[in-house]
């Protein structure tokens, strides 16, 4: 996607202007020991692989000769010892490159993990896992594909790409009908999803027609009874504490998403380490 390379390289570039990668005083003070040099990625834990174009233009920017071979691209699944990535040339740009290139890649990979755990306990059901937009701020679109590397579905990339009228919208017009009609008043044939707090609110949205509902918070049971009362007129999302111990039941109810937020704001970033290959 266009937004995606160019928050990359956005993201990119501030990162190592942030590390002051060009100015590290201990490896320039090597510099006269620099020469050519390869190194290895190798994972340290069972994961899923992600950020690997960050990794490469973090690279690149650094030092245009790196040359850097890709073994576990975005989406693969690695073990413990499994190598990733080579990079070689110049050693002092790989050094002022390490950390700044593993910060993505490391943190990217961590999404990428937790979302194949989610995705693995949905197996069995119907019901397809969403992410939010509980990103880490100038990391969206790198996040998010690292959502879809892990095998979950992106919902919204940014608040352009539907309508989601939520509970403070709904008080801001003065209820769910009155919100959406201005909605599909201001923005004719944007996809609509309405939040809905309890069985009344979900026949209201109904009956407005709208493409999707969000259940926020519901007990199992209302979820089941929203199914039912639903009858596959709008897409039924599940939202709010939704974790890896209880997503299999929700998913159980027949409910058509599940997003959750822990994908992209409480992942464990994956234990990547790089190291120097000397013979």
């Amino acid at each position: 996607m266009d937004l995606e390379r160019e928050y990359l390289k956005k993201i990119v570039r501030l990162a190592l202007a942030e590390d002051r990668a060009q100015a590290d005083i201990t490896t320039n003070s090597l510099i006269d020991l620099d020469g050519p040099a390869r190194a290895e990625v190798r994972a340290k834990e069972v994961g899923v692989i992600s950020g690997t174009e960050a990794f490469l233009q973090t690279m690149r920017l650094v030092d245009a000769a790196l040359r850097v071979t890709v073994h576990a691209g975005d989406g693969f699944a690695v073990q413990a010892g499994d190598l990733v990535l080579e990079i070689s040339g110049c050693e002092s740009s790989i050094l002022k490159g390490e950390r700044t290139a593993l910060n993505f890649l490391q943190r990217l990979s961590g999404v990428a993990t937790l979302t194949r755990q989610f995705v693995e306990k949905l197996k069995p059901y119907r019901a397809v896992l969403l992410d939010t937009r509980k990103t880490t701020p100038g990391m969206r679109y790198l996040e998010k594909k690292a959502v879809r590397d892990g095998g979950g579905r992106n919902h919204r990339l940014n608040l352009e790409d539907m309508a989601m009228v939520k509970d403070n919208h709904i008080a801001m017009a003065g209820g769910i009908g009155p919100a959406v009609e201005r909605v599909r008043a201001a923005c004719p044939g944007k996809k609509i999803e309405v939040e809905v707090k309890d069985l009344s609110e979900l026949e209201e949205a109904l009956a407005l027609g709208v493409e999707m509902i969000m259940l926020d918070n519901f007990p199992l049971e209302q979820v089941c009874l929203a199914v039912s009362l639903n009858r596959g007129r709008a897409e039924l999302e599940i939202s709010g504490n939704v974790t890896l111990e209880n997503i299999a039941e929700k998913a159980a109810t027949g409910v058509d998403f599940i997003s959750a937020g822990a994908l992209t704001h409480s992942f464990h970033s994956l234990d990547l380490s790089l190291k120097i290959v000397r013979s």
